[in-house]
């Protein structure tokens, strides 16, 4: 299914928009709307192919999804809450499931988390770590950090994306945003500005909760934006990081961990003809087994490719298997 890539006319969608407020008016009768505003549906989600074109002039250069794109039997994803594939120079969908419906992300958040704040911080930043990074919660990811400790913001986004830390996602909201819940805000005024409108961050983790939720479909726009930026994508690429920090008297700390992303350490093997750059994982109970890859064909021409809500880790690498062989196909 093709994607827009359109360039609409200004003064032909104003001469819409003057019609259409010609004919509703500023009463209070109420009229059937070309596409509604469902919370299970995004944005760019419309539900016909003649409001495909109003939805178009909103979305030029991004992919639009529409419906379910499953043609090929041999994709699986029968244990899979939703999955896309997506070509960004094409604009194409190769396969879309679900791509709308609104699930929980786990620590796919990190990845807005680290959007916000390559756009408000500085890589030399010194962060300074206060009570909110002793998370309890059982199974937590963890670096390991206490209130007091110190590092740069460059430090604190690679232990965030490599090993996907969850205390070092509350020591950058904290410093980056003033307050853990200011920078929540700031996710969530992003994800609007992206037209992730499914999309709600309660915390900067991706802990469970109940107002913590995205679709597969606005985790693509949050990816694509964020692959803009040079430092995140050398980070997603790196198979481990060590680094040295200091604790509050002066004392150093050592980290050394791996990635989380079985792709990037080498453990699993994408098809042939495509290389996988890098991309986020994420795992609860709640969320399932979930990941997303920025990739790249032979030629070099991108890929984003999302699954949410699988039961198991090797399940889930197998799915994105299949998955990314749609782009030889």
């Amino acid at each position: 299914m093709k994607c827009t890539d359109r360039k609409k006319s200004i003064s032909f969608f104003c001469l819409i928009c003057a019609c259409a407020l010609m004919c509703t008016g500023c009463g209070n009768t109420p009229y059937e709307m070309a596409y509604q505003a469902d919370s299970k549906v995004s944005s760019f989600n419309v539900v016909s192919g003649q409001d495909r074109n109003v939805a178009e002039s909103f979305a030029s250069g991004l992919c639009v999804v529409t419906e379910d794109v499953m043609d090929d039997e041999n994709v699986d994803m029968s244990r899979a809450s939703a999955a896309i594939l997506l070509d960004l120079n094409g604009r194409d969908i190769l396969y879309s499931k679900n791509a709308h419906e609104v699930l929980y992300p786990a620590s796919l958040t990190k990845v807005m988390t680290a959007l916000v704040a390559l756009q408000h911080g500085s890589l030399d930043q010194m962060l300074k770590a206060t009570p909110s990074v002793n998370i309890t919660e059982s199974g937590a990811q963890l670096c390991g950090l206490k209130s007091g400790d110190s590092m740069t913001l460059d430090q604190a986004l690679r232990m965030l994306l490599i090993y996907s830390a969850n205390d070092a996602a509350m020591l950058i909201a904290e410093n980056i945003g003033g307050t853990v819940e200011n920078f929540v805000e700031m996710m969530n005024r992003e994800a609007r500005r992206l037209g992730a409108t499914n999309t709600h961050f309660a915390n900067p983790h991706g802990l469970t909760d109940p107002e913590h939720y995205t679709t597969a479909y606005d985790l693509y726009l949050i990816l694509n934006e964020a692959v803009k930026y040079d430092t995140f994508n050398e980070i997603i690429q790196m198979t481990a990081y060590q680094t040295t920090y200091f604790d509050k008297d002066g004392k150093a700390k050592n980290f050394d961990k791996t990635t989380t992303n079985l792709f990037v350490r080498g453990d699993y093997q994408p098809p042939a003809n495509v290389n996988v750059i890098g991309g986020k994982t994420g795992t609860t109970k709640a969320a399932g087994h979930c990941l997303m890859l920025f990739s790249r064909d032979s030629g070099g021409a991108p890929y984003i490719s999302v699954i949410l809500g699988s039961e198991e880790t090797e399940t889930l690498y197998r799915e994105m298997i299949d998955l990314l062989d749609e782009i030889n196909k």
